[in-house]
């Protein structure tokens, strides 16, 4: 497949996954699906905005590039309408970095929510918010969820919505670093290095 389409598969990809990631993270301010009575109440992590500015925010802007890497030969340069498209390709690197960066930052600030758990009301906390568990503590030892009283089913929501943060990022993680490879090639290459039949 030409790096041009490839490109542009990856960037199809990417925005729905941004999606995806925005509207878990603006979830997550809903402890529990309810409506949190003041701030304190929500995970500080939530507050790190891993899923908005990480995977979403950061995470369009390559995603626009890649989609139009097909169609853009920079008008090419001195007549060579190829030199154009490698820098287009080599352009879609940076950008891939910057994909790259926002998707890693989602996936840390995901890993270090499961790790501490949710923010919630115990038997001991008179009615403040807390954390009950520790260095993941909970994971491996459902009958621990029961410490949280309040807000009912946050251990779920936290782990589902977090989890889905980790795993998202991580994906695309993997295809920012896919375009990274596919840039460097489309750069020494050109867009098909005549795989298909055409330049």
């Amino acid at each position: 497949m030409c790096s041009g389409n490839f490109a542009k598969c990856l960037g199809i990809t990417l925005i729905p996954l941004a999606i995806l990631c925005f509207l878990c993270n603006v979830l997550l301010f809903f402890p529990g699906g309810k409506t949190a009575a003041n701030n304190e109440d929500i995970t500080d992590e939530v507050w790190f905005f891993g899923g908005i500015l990480g995977s979403c925010a950061l995470m369009i802007f390559p995603a626009l590039v890649f989609l139009g890497l097909k169609n853009n030969d920079c008008c090419g340069c001195c007549g060579n309408e190829s030199c154009g498209k490698r820098f287009a390709m080599f352009f879609s690197i940076i950008f891939a970095g910057v994909g790259l960066l926002g998707a890693g930052y989602s996936f840390i600030v995901s890993a270090v929510a499961i790790n501490r758990g949710p923010k919630c009301v115990t038997a001991y906390s008179n009615g403040t918010f807390v954390y009950p568990f520790y260095d993941g503590n909970y994971l491996s030892n459902n009958t621990m969820w029961d410490e949280c009283k309040a807000p009912s089913g946050i251990v779920t929501w936290h782990l589902t919505l977090f989890s889905m943060l980790l795993i998202m990022g991580l994906v695309q993680v993997a295809l920012c670093a896919f375009q990274v490879i596919n840039g460097v090639i489309g750069t020494i290459c050109g867009d098909c290095c005549g795989c298909c039949g055409v330049r």
